[in-house]
Formats: structure tokens, sequence, C-alpha cells
């Protein structure tokens, strides 16, 4: 796990635990899905070496091509990347710990902003008024 390997300690107290109750309740815990496990991010390659190298951000000419649908898909999995980086920030600062890779999250930001530009301009260039003044209330609840 990412954050076992720089803090050297377990997320859940209940894995530590030797009781057959907590070990119990571990193995359901880590056998169904827990919401929490979204916020943080595990060990994406095998060896502890080689570092992980990262995409770069998306450009506005690549989210021009894309469908309006796609664009709003992109645009809650760039949100949970960006929720899910900052709180590995935060944690990792509130241990002393350096985030790594902190160039990820300018790329998510400027991902975003790119995305919301883009749905933007298809809102400005819509011709019938009121779909325009719909579509552009959508883009400012992002």
């Amino acid at each position: 796990m990412f954050l076992t390997r720089f803090t050297g300690r377990t997320l859940l107290a209940a894995a530590k635990s030797e009781t057959p109750a907590a070990s119990a309740a571990a193995a359901t815990a880590t056998s169904g899905h827990n919401p929490l496990k979204d916020f943080f991010e595990f060990d994406r390659s095998e060896d502890g070496d080689k570092p992980i190298v990262y995409g770069r951000s998306w450009k506005a000419s690549e989210l021009r091509l894309k469908a309006w649908d796609d664009l709003h898909k992109l645009w809650y999995v760039m949100l949970k990347e960006k929720n899910m980086l900052m709180t590995q920030r935060q944690m990792l600062h509130a241990q002393n710990f350096r985030f790594p890779n902190p160039e990820r999250l300018p790329k998510v930001r400027k991902s975003m902003c790119r995305i919301k530009h883009v749905l933007t301009e298809r809102a400005i260039e819509e011709l019938d008024p009121r779909r325009s003044a719909e579509m552009k209330r959508m883009i400012n609840a992002l």
C-alpha cells in the first residue's frame, strides 16, 4: 500500500488488532467496497526502484473532440483524482512526510479548467438562448 510504504503504518487500526471480532470486522471491511478507499492511492507498481511516470494534462484541442457526456464523465474522474491527491497531500503533510509527485495536482487542475472552458465555448455557440443559459448554469454548477 502506498501509505504504508511512506509511513510504515496501516490505515485501519482493526488490521493490527488481535481479537477475533476485530479480525472478522477487518475481513468484511476489506472484502466489501469501502468508499473511503477512493481518497487514497495504492501502489501502482511492484518495483519500488522505478519511478512512476504520470501523464500530462488534457489539451483543449483534444477536449473539443469529445462529446458533452464524455466531458462530464471526465470532469468527475478529474474531480475524484483531485480529491484523492489533496487528501493524500494533507495526510502526508500532517505526518511530516513529503508529498510525492506534487506536479500531478496542477495537471489535474489545468485539465479541469480546460474542460470548463470547452464546455463554456459550446454554451456560447449555442443558438437557442434558453438552452445556452441552461448549459451555462450547468457549467457554473461544476
